[in-house]
């Protein structure tokens, strides 16, 4: 399963969009919630804990979690700052309990956090990068520098601005991953289970450019190069013809690659994934 997710604002996403294959072969399918054109980011929490189907590899498109390695903090000079991923969800789930829809607003707009972040309005705090940074982008994770290394352009997590940007997909996605409790867990911030499902990061750019596309066109809005795309990583192909959203084929695409990326042994043991690395900043499911 590809979750292509979305931090923007209001109870219901068009950019949400849930794609779904198993091991039998068949193309993958979009799934909708019942009774609605669009998902909420509680329909997917309720889905992933009532609903999932056995045994199921989730891939959720948002970063699991903030830098911590460059500075050995998440928010350096902070005293509150959490010790690791877990506890740095629950920090943002219960700064922002008031906050509908799990969204953020409330832990970017806090008095002590805001310093970490570039928000909208040219308001960029004072902590957005380190003293020392070497560009201007904002700080980024281990696993973010792995992605660019294959040609990606990846975003800081502490970064809420621009069309490109991530950070508020982030953090509403560390509210859902709080509020799974545990009861599926994420990878590599918990072990991988001998079995049953578990949820990872991803990238769906990674997933295309396994498509034979290139990085800078990762993002398909036709249904005849989401089909090249398929058939490049072995499904079969989606019905219809003419336009799609590039949400759509975000999660199509990255569904099916998961199906052939699951079973290979070096995408569950990166070699710059120690411990404390797991424990802190988590990775991206297929970055080098």
């Amino acid at each position: 399963m590809a979750i292509d997710w979305s931090g923007a604002r209001g109870a219901r996403q068009k950019g949400i969009a849930v794609a779904l294959c198993s091991d039998a072969g068949e193309a993958p399918r979009l799934l909708q919630p019942e009774g609605h054109a669009h998902w909420s980011r509680e329909d997917v929490l309720a889905m992933l804990l009532e609903h999932l189907p056995d045994d199921t590899l989730v891939g959720l498109d948002l970063g699991i979690s903030l830098p911590f390695t460059d500075a050995g903090a998440f928010f350096p000079g902070w005293d509150d700052s959490p010790a690791d991923a877990r506890q740095l969800w629950a920090l943002i789930d219960t700064i922002c309990r008031d906050d509908p829809h799990l969204s953020a607003t409330s832990f970017v707009d806090h008095h002590e956090a805001s310093a970490y972040f570039r928000r909208h309005g040219g308001r960029e705090g004072s902590l957005f990068h380190l003293p020392d940074a070497a560009h201007r982008r904002g700080r980024m994770r281990v696993t973010e520098e792995a992605q660019a290394r294959v040609g990606c352009k990846p975003y800081s997590n502490f970064n809420l601005v621009g069309a490109a940007q991530v950070g508020k997909s982030s953090l509403t996605g560390m509210r859902l991953l709080h509020r799974l409790d545990g009861r599926v867990p994420v990878w590599p911030v918990d072990p991988l289970p001998p079995s049953g499902s578990v949820v990872v990061e991803i990238y769906t750019t990674l997933a295309a450019v396994a498509a034979g596309r290139s990085a800078s066109r990762a993002k398909m809005i036709d249904r005849e190069s989401l089909n090249a795309a398929l058939q490049a990583l072995g499904s079969p192909p989606v019905p219809g013809i003419g336009a799609i959203d590039d949400h759509s084929t975000d999660a199509l695409v990255t569904a099916a690659w998961l199906r052939t990326a699951a079973h290979r042994e070096d995408l569950w043991h990166p070699a710059e994934l120690t411990d404390e690395l797991a424990r802190t900043e988590g990775w991206t499911f297929g970055a080098p």
